[in-house]
Parts: C-alpha cells; sequence; structure tokens
C-alpha cells in the first residue's frame, strides 16, 4: 500500500507522496518520496515506502455529540446576539426574525502585488456593516496567504451591505460540503516493477483535504526517509496527540484540535494516494461534513505551503454558481500557481452535483477485476452469491432461516419484513438467520440477537460493504429466490459463509453510485464530465482503528488498520498518485498538460457496459492507464486566457471584479467571445436541439511532447451517424512544444440523446484520443 498524504473532513494535511498497491492516501499538502542515495529502490512500491505525506484535516467529532470547537462556536455565536439559538451544524443561528446569523464567505479575487495587509482591511470592511457590540466576534477567518477575502458571522442585511462594497467580487453563505464516500494498481496496469524518476519522485508534494490521518499506521512509516524537500513551506500543526514525521511532513486542522482520524476516511484515501508498501495487508482475512470556509482556508494554506498536487473527497449535495463555490474559487488560485488539483464527483438524488470548472479533474468510481462475494446456501441446495464483505464464520453448516414478518408479535407486516427498529421479537429471532426486505434491517437483526442476516440490496448493487455480523445482501433476483423458499419450506434453514474473492470479468464498469447527471448552466456546461476513471469500488487502504469498520458503530465492536471501502473518494486519489507518478517524469509540465496526458492515454470503455445508457457521461475519456501517460505524444495546455474567456462567458462580471479575480488589467471587453466547448480541452462536447439537423465546430490546438520530428495523421474510430472531417488532417512537428491548431467539424441530422466518437491522432508510436459527445438539452444537461 501507497499512501503519500492525508487530509480529513475538517483537517488539512500534507503528505509526501508514495503509490500503493491496493492502499492510499489523498493529501493536501504532502510530497511523493525522498530517494535516498545508496538505498535501492527495486519496485515501484519500495519507492513509495521512501516517499513522504503531509495532510489538511477538516475532523469529525464522533457520534452525535458537539466537538469541544462546536460548543466554543455555539458560545461565541450566543455572546453575538444574547437572542439567538444554534440551530444545526450549518452555523445558522435563529433567534429574533432580523438577527439570523450566518457564516458567509466574502471573496475578493487576488491578493494586490502591492504592498498590502488584507487582515487589517477585512477588519476596516466588517467595521463599516457590523455594529461595534458584536465586532470583535464577527470575523472567523482571514484569506490572507493565497488570495483575498475572509468569512464572517453576518446578518443578512449585513451581508447585502457589504456586498455592494467595491473590493468585493462575491459573496455567499458557507455551506456544509460531505464526504465522498492491492490488485486496483495492477488491473490499471501500474504494476509493482516500473520505470521511475527517483530524485524528483522525493520532492513531490501531495496536500490532502480530508478528515485527517492515523499517524502511527505502517501506511505512514517513515523509516528510511530522507530529509523533507527544502521548497516545503509549511508546518506540522497536527493539534492533540498527534505527529509527523519524515512521510508525514505537515498538517493544519480546522474546526477539530487534532488532525488524527476518528473516522477513517482521510487515513483510507491518503494511502491510496502515497501510502507505503505494506506486507501482507488484508481486511480480516479478506483481501461528516466540513465548512466551506475550512475549505478556503486549507486551499489558502495549501497554496503558500508549496504543494505539487491537491486532492479532495469532499463536495456539496447541490450545484452552485462560479462565484459562489469555495472549492471552484480555491482551485483556481490552485491553478494559477500551476498546482494540479483532482476533485470528485457527488451523486445525490441521481443528479451530478460537482464543481465544473475545467481547471479542477473530475474522477469517476469503476470496477477492478475482483469482486467481494459473500455466499449464502439455502437449505435445499441453491447458492446465492450477495455482494458484503463478511469475515464472521458460523460454526455448522445449517440454521434455522426466519423472514421478518414470521419474527414479529407486531401487527405491521411490512415494517417487520424490513426490520425496522423495534419490529423484531428477540424470542423468535435468537439463533437464527433472519431475513431481512431492507438493507439498514442489519442493525435490528444485530439487536435483538440474530445469528445472521440475509438482505436486500436498496441501492446500489455493485458494492459489497463490510457488515458487522454474518450477513450477505442479495440483489432483487436472488432475494425473490431466498424468498420463495422460505414460503415453500416448513423449516427453511441457510448457512452464510465468509467472503471470497472472485474475477469480475467485465470490469472497468462504472460504479452504480457514481455520478453521471450534469444539471447546470448550458453556458459552462459544454464539457464532458467526467474526465476520467479510476479504481472505487472495494478498495483495500490503510483505516482508523478509533471508528468502526462497518456503517453501524453501535453494533460493531471491530477495530482494524485496513478497511474495505467503495466511493469516488477511493477513485479520486488513484488518480492523485498517477498524476504525481506522471510529474516525476515531467516536473516542468503545467497541471493542464498532466491532465491532458491522463484523459488522452486512458483506456477506451466500452458503452455497451455502461449500466444506464450513459457512455461517456459515466466515465468520460476512459479509465486511468498511468503508464501511457507518461509518454501522450501530444497534449492539449490551457492558457490563462482560456479561462479568462469561461469567466466572462459564464459570469458577466465587469472589468473591475475580472481586474480582481486575475490580479491583473484583464477585461472581459478586450477578450474574443469563445464558446466553452472551444476551450482547449482534451475531450469534445456540444449542446444541440433534439431531433434538428446540426453542425458543430471545435478548434483545438496540439503541443508536441513526443519526437522532435514527428508527423500525426487524424482518424475517426466508431460511426455516430454523423459527419465528422478534421481540417488539417495531418500535423507535422519539427521541434518539441511547437503547437499546431486545427478544426473538428460535425455534422448530422438528428440526435434522439446522444452521439459519440473518437478523434485519434496517430504517429506510429502514439495514440492520442479524445472522446467527441453530441447531445441534447434534454439528455444529461
Amino acid at each position: 500500500m501507497q499512501p503519500v498524504s492525508t487530509i480529513s473532513a475538517q483537517v488539512f494535511g500534507m503528505v509526501k507522496g508514495s503509490f500503493l498497491e491496493e492502499v492510499g492516501v489523498c493529501v493536501l499538502e504532502g510530497r511523493i518520496g525522498r530517494f535516498i542515495p545508496g538505498a535501492k529502490a527495486r519496485n515501484f512500491f519500495d519507492w513509495i515506502r521512501s516517499s513522504r505525506d503531509i495532510g489538511y484535516f477538516f475532523s469529525q467529532s464522533s457520534g452525535n455529540e458537539n466537538s469541544e470547537d462546536d460548543l466554543e462556536t455555539e458560545e461565541h455565536i450566543n455572546q453575538i446576539h444574547n437572542d439567538d439559538v444554534l440551530t444545526d451544524s450549518s452555523d445558522e443561528i435563529t433567534g429574533k426574525e432580523t438577527n439570523i446569523i450566518n457564516v458567509y464567505i466574502v471573496y475578493m479575487g487576488s491578493l494586490p502585488k502591492r504592498e498590502y495587509f488584507p487582515s487589517a482591511q477585512h477588519v476596516s470592511m466588517l467595521e463599516e456593516v457590523v455594529d461595534n457590540n458584536y465586532l470583535e466576534k464577527s470575523l472567523v477567518r482571514s484569506y490572507t496567504r493565497s488570495f483575498n477575502g475572509f468569512a464572517a458571522y453576518l446578518t443578512d442585511q449585513e451581508q447585502q451591505n457589504l456586498a455592494a462594497h467595491d473590493d468585493v467580487v462575491s459573496i455567499f453563505p458557507s455551506k456544509s460540503l460531505q464526504l465522498h464516500t492491492t490488485a486496483s494498481w495492477d488491473f490499471i496496469g501500474l504494476p509493482q516493477i516500473v520505470s521511475r524518476n527517483l530524485e524528483i519522485e522525493s520532492d513531490i508534494i501531495i496536500g490532502v483535504f480530508d478528515t485527517g490521518i492515523w499517524p502511527e499506521s505502517e501506511s505512514f512509516n517513515d523509516q528510511g526517509f530522507g530529509p523533507i524537500p527544502k521548497k516545503w513551506k509549511g508546518k506540522c500543526n497536527g493539534g492533540k496527540n498527534f505527529f509527523c514525521n519524515n512521510k508525514i511532513i505537515g498538517a493544519r486542522c480546522y474546526k477539530s484540535d487534532s488532525a488524527r482520524d476518528l473516522s477513517g476516511h482521510g487515513t483510507h484515501t491518503s494511502s491510496i494516494a502515497a501510502g507505503n508498501n505494506v506486507i501482507n495487508v488484508s481486511y480480516d482475512g479478506i483481501a461528516i461534513g466540513c465548512n466551506e470556509f475550512d475549505i478556503l482556508a486549507a486551499f489558502d494554506d495549501a497554496i503558500a505551503d508549496g504543494v505539487d498536487i491537491i486532492t479532495i473527497s469532499i463536495g456539496s449535495t447541490y450545484p452552485a454558481n462560479l462565484k459562489d463555490d469555495s472549492i471552484a474559487i480555491g482551485s483556481f488560485h490552485a491553478t494559477q500557481n500551476e498546482i494540479l488539483r483532482q476533485e470528485i464527483m457527488v451523486l445525490y438524488r441521481d443528479k451530478l452535483l460537482v464543481p465544473y470548472h475545467i481547471w479542477l479533474f473530475t474522477v469517476a468510481a469503476s470496477s477492478t477485476n475482483r469482486k467481494i462475494i459473500a455466499k449464502v446456501v439455502l437449505g435445499n441446495g441453491v447458492t446465492l452469491a450477495g455482494n458484503a464483505i463478511n469475515s464472521f464464520k458460523l460454526n455448522g453448516t445449517k440454521f434455522s432461516l426466519v423472514y421478518g414478518k414470521d419474527a414479529s408479535s407486531i401487527q405491521y407486516e411490512l415494517k417487520a419484513k424490513l426490520c425496522f427498529d423495534g419490529f423484531l421479537d428477540k424470542s423468535l429471532v435468537q439463533g437464527k438467520i433472519v431475513v431481512c426486505c431492507n438493507y439498514n434491517g442489519i442493525e435490528e437483526a444485530r439487536r435483538v440477537g440474530a445469528l445472521g442476516s440475509i438482505l436486500l440490496a436498496n441501492e446500489f448493487v455493485d458494492v459489497s460493504n463490510v457488515v458487522p455480523f454474518a450477513a450477505s445482501v442479495l440483489n432483487h433476483q436472488q432475494f425473490r429466490l431466498a424468498e420463495s423458499y422460505i414460503n415453500s419450506t416448513r423449516m427453511p434453514k441457510a448457512n452464510i459463509f465468509t467472503s471470497e474473492i472472485t474475477q469480475n470479468v467485465v470490469a472497468p464498469v462504472i460504479a452504480s453510485f457514481s455520478s453521471r447527471d450534469i444539471d447546470v448552466d448550458v453556458k459552462i456546461t459544454q464539457f464532458l464530465l467526467p474526465d476520467i476513471s479510476a479504481p472505487g469500488v472495494d478498495i483495500l487502504a490503510a483505516y482508523s482503528p478509533a471508528n468502526s469498520p462497518s456503517e453501524y458503530p453501535n453494533i460493531d465492536g471491530k477495530s482494524v488498520n485496513y478497511n474495505l471501502l467503495s466511493g469516488t473518494s477511493m477513485a479520486c486519489p488513484h488518480v492523485t498518485c498517477a498524476a504525481a507518478y506522471l510529474k516525476s517524469f515531467h516536473p516542468n509540465w503545467s497541471s493542464s498538460a498532466i491532465k491532458s496526458a491522463l484523459m488522452t492515454t486512458a483506456l477506451k470503455m466500452n458503452a455497451t457496459n455502461a449500466r444506464h445508457g450513459d457512455a461517456e457521461f459515466s466515465y468520460g475519456a476512459g479509465n486511468l492507464h498511468p503508464i501511457k501517460a507518461t509518454n501522450p505524444g501530444l497534449v492539449y495546455e490551457k492558457l490563462a486566457e482560456d479561462y479568462i474567456h469561461l469567466i466572462c462567458n459564464a459570469l458577466n462580471f465587469n472589468a473591475s471584479k475580472v481586474r480582481k479575480i486575475f490580479g491583473s488589467n484583464t477585461s472581459c471587453k478586450k477578450v474574443v467571445t469563445k464558446q466553452s466547448k472551444d476551450l482547449n480541452y482534451p475531450s469534445m462536447a456540444a449542446q444541440v436541439e433534439k431531433y434538428g439537423a446540426f453542425v458543430v465546430k471545435f478548434q483545438r490546438t496540439g503541443t508536441n511532447v513526443g519526437l522532435s520530428n514527428s508527423v500525426y495523421k487524424a482518424t475517426i474510430s466508431e460511426t455516430c451517424q454523423c459527419n465528422i472531417t478534421v481540417e488539417p488532417s495531418i500535423l507535422s512537428f519539427q521541434a518539441l512544444n511547437e503547437r499546431k491548431r486545427f478544426t473538428v467539424s460535425i455534422s448530422g441530422e438528428r440526435v434522439k440523446n446522444m452521439i459519440s466518437a473518437s478523434l485519434e491522432w496517430l504517429d506510429g508510436i502514439h495514440t492520442v484520443r479524445s472522446p467527441i459527445v453530441i447531445y441534447t438539452k434534454t439528455t444529461y444537461h
């Protein structure tokens, strides 16, 4: 396992990077690894062992109790308005109708290049709108290191008054963001034996925004590490009961008093991105949200501390505008400093809610060729392969089986079938296997003393979750077989076996929980999202022993150092690790060049395996292939003017606000209007009217990073019932870094939902592939 650096939900941290086999780390500030002269690194994972981590953390309190920090905040708020009452974790205080207070983020753009004291100006601005009696407690945080802004407690009227200030670009309420919650490296073509650039690897720093890190984990052991990179400007401010080392080289806490991970999420993602190679790791023998003002502070620190890559496994549950999104703002300023960011996508009520800005790298979650099942054998000999990570062995061969509806003394059959809390009778269940028509019924079954449980999958049928006692989760078809057996048998019996690993022959397939739909303004959505996919199903990585490995800590007393989790949070650090690996070969490449290389060399996925007919809208350019990305041939680089085009086109800001954002004399009036589809992006997507004839043109510029003298010929793969031409169809290069421009034209008679194809540039050595998608408004946007 190879972690790089970690950050938690409420903690911000830095890590020196390493890559891992089945374990990884998501880091805010961490470095990949330091090569120690004379120490022979034999393979990819040895290199990981010699890397370092840094983390920025947003820690969560355990259970439902308030943390000391939350209590201090409540006291702090009550001091501001005696009549106000803290209502929930969203930092909203409700009292008199005129005194509703929220934490607002006041964004002021780039830091001026002249002598300037931002904190003093922030206080001065608050003095203009906040009553003197509350001024001292109003300011929450100032952003002064990498961009300009602050967070403050304000009433609605106060924020309206402040929004009119000449120095304010935008002001918006701070929302609570949610965590997005080995074989995988071999599966994507990054085996233990791999070419590396050790000296550069040792100085790559990865920053992780997450819930913290468990520093004692072997994934973050610093034995054999050399000194910390000289470029590192950060600190180890990990708080109580926390330490850094030559692997975890820094940490910062936001909201919590410690960067120690009590949830496991941050430790897991960090070890994926940069964990050490830990031998013979398994799960028991089987292979809460944070505030936006804290996230913005983590960006402010990470950029100034000198990280190379930022990885984030946190997101909003609803879409935000470009000017009202803390991750978009923070990552934009990271881009200005050439820091590569990986961002994940969040699925919420079948809608894709994700920062949709081209300076982010959006990652979908895919399966690997490993599948974990827990078999159920019914008394009639029928075997059902359910999904579960079950390490509990039942002592015997067959056990009495009882349906929830037959194990209740309360006359409410539906709730008993679902095994709702309080609806199972202990005397009818104890020592038996209970069948529940609801995954969450496992908690009630365990509480009343069941020996095990057979459950119906509520939603995601392609994921195996850790269970707190012997259990297996069946899909609807399998569950009906079990149900039919029970109803037709006088004394039904069954057995649940410990989990085993089987081959998943159709992998990679995008996970059912991974986002697909994009519901945002068409002016800025003519990009194909996600950008790429990476392993995110049943990923083994380091974990915090302070938290239960299952979703049910009240009934699960187990503690583990490594855990199997699924989510886009697990996919994201795989791309982080791959980006760090690529950067070790090309340390001077821009973040957009690294992103382009990873996208244009991605493994082409099979649209017929896309479960919802969503094809490229589920997997983007394809599945991650790190080795190929080190030699992509051509890259599509984005320039500062591309970002100016996007912001001018999307936000309609006046010249003053645009200058504040970019910190220059830039003005939208000076910018030639360009559609978002024509920004120099590795993929191509455009929206057209449904059923009508269409003509679409994409303009792109390729930069030669392959051979000095090379000739690339354009080919179009697949037929999309449309006409596609490329002009010119041949690109001749005489030097490295030479740029050539071309136009892709697509025309057709009608599009019902979406059509897709691929443009490939071939020179006999390289294949530079870009997906092309034409879609209608009713499809995914």
